[in-house]
C-alpha cells in the first residue's frame, strides 16, 4: 500500500467512529529540587508496583490499530492530530479549538509550566505532596513555587493555596498523586467561581476514570464559564498507554492558543495517535480497567488492614499506607526481593505509595512486606 496516506483512509484504518462513552507546618517557599524518578526497567523478574501505570495495558483495538498504521511511521503526525481532537472534543462536550494534546499529560503540565509561570507571568502553587513534575518545570523557568500543605484529610488547602497565588498558577491534583485522595467537588466549584481571572488554575485529572466517590466530579464543564481554567488528561493510565505518551488538554480557545507558540511541533506520535483512538473506541477498556483494578485493590486493602496498616482512602489506582516507620528501609528492602513500590514523598516520610497491579502482583508484595516487617 502506498505510504501517501490521506486523512480519510487513516481514519479508515483507524475505525474511528462515534466516540463511546471522574495541624499542618506553614507555607513553604523553598524550590523543589527532585529528580526525576529513576525508570525501572520492564523485566520479567520484577514486579514493578512503583509508577501507577496500568498493568493490563491497552485495548486489543489499541494494538491493532498500532500495527496497522506501522506503514506510517515515516510520515510526520501532524495531517491526523485532527482525528483525535475530534474525538476528545467530542467525548468531553467542547470544541475542537478547545483541546491541545501532548506527549503525555506531563508535556500539558509542562506548557502550562512556561506559559504562565516565570518571571513577569508569577508563581507556581501547588500541594505539598503532590504530582512533582510541574513544580520542576516552573523552578526552571525562574519561578516562585509556594507549596501548600494538604489539609488533615489530604485534600487541597484550597483557600491558602488561593491566598498564596500571584497571578501565575494554581495547580490541582485531583485526585491526588501521590496520595489517591480527593478534594471534595464543592469545594473545588467554589475555589474555581471564586479565584482571581488573571490567575490561571491548572486541575490535573489523570485518575479520573478511578474516581468513584459521590463527592467527587470533574471540572471540564465549568471551563465554559471560566476562562482561566485548564483540565489535562491523560492515556497513561485508564488507557494502559504509559509507554505511548499520550494525553491532552481542556480549556478556552484563548488559554489553548496562549499555549500551542511553546509547544513542539509533532510532539504526538502517529501510534500514540492511532492507539489513543482505538483505546476510546473501545468501550469494554475503561470498564474493565475499572472492575479489575477495583478487586485488586479491595485484596490488598483488605490484607493491609488485617495488619493493623491505616491508608489513606483511595479514589486512584494507587494507595499510601502508614508503615509506622521511615519508609526508605522497607522501600530498599522491597527492591531486593524486586519488588518495586514508590519513592520517598518527604511530606509524608513514613507513608508508602503502592500501585495497585494486578492480584498474583499483589499477593507477591503482600509475601514480601510481611517478610521485611516480621
Amino acid at each position: 500500500m502506498s505510504t501517501i496516506v490521506s486523512r480519510r483512509r487513516f481514519a479508515q484504518l483507524l475505525g474511528a467512529g462515534a466516540v463511546l462513552s471522574v495541624a499542618r507546618p506553614a507555607l513553604s517557599f523553598a524550590k523543589p529540587v527532585v529528580a526525576a524518578p529513576p525508570h525501572v526497567p520492564a523485566t520479567s523478574g520484577v514486579v514493578r508496583l512503583s509508577s501507577n501505570e496500568n498493568p493490563y495495558g491497552p485495548s486489543p483495538k489499541a494494538l491493532k490499530a498500532m500495527n496497522d498504521v506501522f506503514n506510517l511511521a515515516c510520515r510526520y503526525p501532524d495531517e491526523h492530530n485532527d482525528l483525535l481532537i475530534d474525538a476528545v472534543a467530542k467525548l468531553n462536550g467542547v470544541n475542537h479549538d478547545q483541546i491541545l494534546l501532548g506527549d503525555g499529560s506531563s508535556e500539558i503540565l509542562q506548557l502550562c509550566a512556561d506559559t504562565f509561570t516565570g518571571p513577569g507571568r508569577g508563581n507556581l502553587v501547588a500541594a505539598d505532596p503532590t504530582f512533582e513534575a510541574i513544580l520542576n518545570n516552573a523552578s526552571v523557568n525562574g519561578a516562585e513555587v509556594v507549596k501548600v500543605p494538604l489539609t488533615p484529610t489530604f485534600s487541597h488547602d484550597l483557600a491558602k493555596m488561593t491566598t498564596a497565588a500571584k497571578q501565575g498558577l494554581i495547580y490541582v491534583c485531583n485526585p491526588n498523586n501521590p496520595t489517591a485522595s480527593i478534594t471534595p467537588k464543592s469545594e473545588v466549584r467554589e475555589f474555581i467561581a471564586k479565584a482571581p481571572r488573571e490567575t490561571m488554575i491548572l486541575v490535573d485529572e489523570a485518575y479520573f476514570h478511578y474516581a468513584d466517590s459521590p463527592d467527587y466530579e470533574s471540572v471540564i464543564p465549568m471551563i465554559k464559564d471560566h476562562p482561566n481554567l485548564i483540565v489535562a488528561r491523560t492515556f497513561s493510565k485508564i488507557y494502559g498507554m504509559a509507554g505511548l505518551r499520550c494525553g491532552y488538554c481542556v480549556a478556552h480557545k484563548e488559554a489553548v492558543g496562549r499555549m500551542r507558540p511553546h509547544q513542539m511541533w509533532d510532539s504526538v506520535n502517529i501510534m500514540a495517535l492511532a492507539a489513543a483512538i482505538a483505546n476510546l473506541n473501545d468501550p469494554n477498556q475503561v470498564a474493565n480497567g475499572r472492575r479489575l483494578t477495583s478487586e485488586a485493590k479491595t485484596f490488598v486493602i483488605s490484607e493491609l488492614d488485617r495488619m493493623g496498616y491505616k491508608l489513606i482512602p483511595s479514589q486512584a489506582n494507587f494507595i499510601m499506607f502508614d508503615v509506622k516507620r521511615p519508609v526508605v528501609p522497607l522501600i530498599k528492602a522491597l527492591k531486593e526481593r524486586n519488588v518495586h513500590v514508590g519513592r520517598l514523598f518527604p511530606a509524608l516520610p513514613n507513608h508508602m505509595r503502592l500501585t495497585i497491579g494486578k492480584k498474583t502482583e499483589m499477593e507477591i508484595f503482600l509475601t514480601a512486606f510481611r517478610q521485611i516487617t516480621a
